[in-house]
């Protein structure tokens, strides 16, 4: 039987492989670099979080888009002459479309790698935006679009995947969480650069919006000479040599490497063993075992809730949000905007120092249970409060609210646990299948938001949006694990164990909780 289809005896493989790693007399793990047992890799800290650093420089060009294009519509609407229905499908296409670099991103990540796969969504997304920036036609302004949107596919997919099998247990949630760090820097920057070319003429400001966000492939380029590949895909390819020397980098302690590349090892012996039944990764997630299906319901699940509250519409309408509460003229909409930019960039600061020392689900609870009564709240105060000093202040700071407790929880969680949850063989397509939920309910609402205001007010509009954020609630009580200082592969186990999931809410405890359980 494979992994997913019997959990307890893969429990037993690897606690039995474990304690197989040599040990000297004194029960240490034996290594020729070893004094005393204690050998501490004192820079691989730095050189972890630099691979984070760099990996995640994608991450700004797709919140540099969503920045941005807030306030580019505004005058390319009025340089191109482009309508209101064409105004919301270039703006919600570009996610739609990522859904084809998800798909073709998990496959091409177990193919060339995850390095080089972030280089090659760097490149397409940099091509598209470049198109975008010349065009004098709506019709070539999508072609660009399009393509960018296909480069933002791979790179939401495979950044989280790449951080997650690079770093040690300890600062795993945290490391993760970069990608979404650097995606409201992004957002923030595309703020500011709203506010700071807005003043040049229609004709010309928009496109040199459009051009600075290209300057960030400059630093991914000199990322490629810096990062090392996954030591889980270089396992996958069997160039062990190639992946011990990656985990001597990038964990501290070097006693602890041997039993984390056997660790590995044994995982991907799994997934090889099941490629020589012809066993396919696909065949499985569309028919999967308990355990696998409940990876997909949590991983899938939580990408969707991520995007169907509105933050995306929060986001790229933010100035149509405040021009509704009662603040007039493009400058100072564009400044209200860099106030949530700002708001956004703080909080997901907050949320990396806690969430390896809170925890994932914590976290979750405070976000999606504050951002309901901040949608809440803006919804009631767009539907009832006129164009008042008081409202206008109100709904500045509902929308800075929402964001911030987006940011200090689902955002970045999101992505976390949906990189960690899956097994090796499996962790790169499932990982694409989740991007593709976020995409989608993020392109459904940015493409619909202004005709549902038309249909049920800027106000109701929010009220949906807080019914939906008390459903994510439940969701994260019912369907999300603690993750936090758990290996990839106990996570796997985890939830293979059926009575873990039988009731109410999911309590996962220590592996060693299972192992005494035997």
């Amino acid at each position: 039987m494979g992994l997913q289809e019997n959990g307890r005896g893969a429990l037993r493989k690897y606690r039995s492989m474990i304690a197989d790693v040599s040990q000297d007399e004194d029960g240490c793990v034996s290594h020729p670099f070893q004094e005393n047992g204690n050998i501490r890799n004192r820079s691989s800290r730095n050189y972890v979080m630099a691979c984070a650093i760099f990996a995640s420089l994608n991450s700004v060009l797709l919140g540099y888009d969503v920045g941005v294009m807030s306030g580019a519509i505004l005058f390319i609407q009025e340089d191109l002459k482009i309508t209101e229905v064409q105004e919301e499908v270039f703006v919600g296409i570009l996610s739609i479309i990522s859904l084809l670099g998800s798909l073709a991103g998990g496959k091409t990540s177990d193919a060339i790698g995850r390095k080089w796969t972030i280089a090659f969504a760097a490149i397409v997304f940099q091509s598209g935006a470049a198109i975008m920036a010349l065009a004098s036609s709506f019709t070539v302004l999508m072609m660009g679009r399009l393509l960018a949107g296909i480069g933002i596919g791979f790179g939401v997919m495979i950044t989280p995947v790449y951080i997650a099998e690079i770093a040690p247990t300890v600062t795993r949630g945290s490391l993760t969480s970069f990608p979404e760090i650097f995606t409201n820097l992004g957002i923030l920057l595309g703020y500011i650069s709203n506010y700071a070319f807005s003043g040049l003429p229609p004709h010309i400001n928009w496109r040199i919006m459009l051009v600075v966000g290209i300057l960030p492939s400059i630093f991914i380029g000199g990322a490629l000479f810096v990062i090392p590949e996954s030591p889980r895909w270089l396992v996958m390819q069997n160039r062990i040599d190639e992946a011990r020397s990656v985990l001597f980098k990038t964990n501290e302690n070097v006693g602890e490497v041997e039993g984390k590349l056997a660790e590995i090892q044994e995982a991907a012996r799994f997934m090889i063993r099941d490629r020589s039944e012809d066993k396919a990764v696909w065949r499985e997630m569309v028919n999967p075992t308990p355990g696998v299906r409940r990876m997909l319901i949590t991983g899938c699940g939580i990408q969707m809730f991520q995007q169907i509250t509105g933050i995306d519409a929060t986001v790229y309408y933010s100035p149509t949000i405040f021009k509704h509460a009662g603040i007039q003229g493009n400058t100072q909409l564009l400044a209200a905007t860099v106030a949530v930019g700002f708001t956004k960039t703080i909080f997901i600061l907050i949320a990396i120092l806690l969430i390896d020392k809170a925890g994932r689900k914590p976290l979750l609870y405070v976000s999606t249970i504050g951002m309901t009564v901040c949608l809440f709240t803006l919804g009631l105060t767009l539907s009832t409060m006129g164009n008042n000093v008081f409202g206008i202040s109100l709904a500045i700071l509902c929308v800075c609210g929402n964001v911030a407790f987006f940011s200090v929880g689902i955002g970045p969680i999101c992505w976390v646990v949906s990189s960690e949850i899956f097994p090796l063989k499996l962790r790169a397509q499932a990982s694409a299948i989740g991007s593709i939920g976020s995409r989608v309910s993020s392109g459904i609402i940015a493409m619909s938001f202004l005709s549902v205001n038309h249909a049920i007010t800027v106000g109701g509009t929010f009220l949906v949006f807080a019914a939906i954020s008390a459903l994510s609630v439940a969701f994260v009580y019912k369907y999300v694990p603690e993750t936090k200082g758990k290996s990839l592969e106990q996570i796997e186990l985890l939830f293979q164990n059926d009575s873990y999931w039988e009731d109410g809410e999911v309590e996962l405890q220590d592996v060693q909780h299972l192992i005494q359980r035997e």
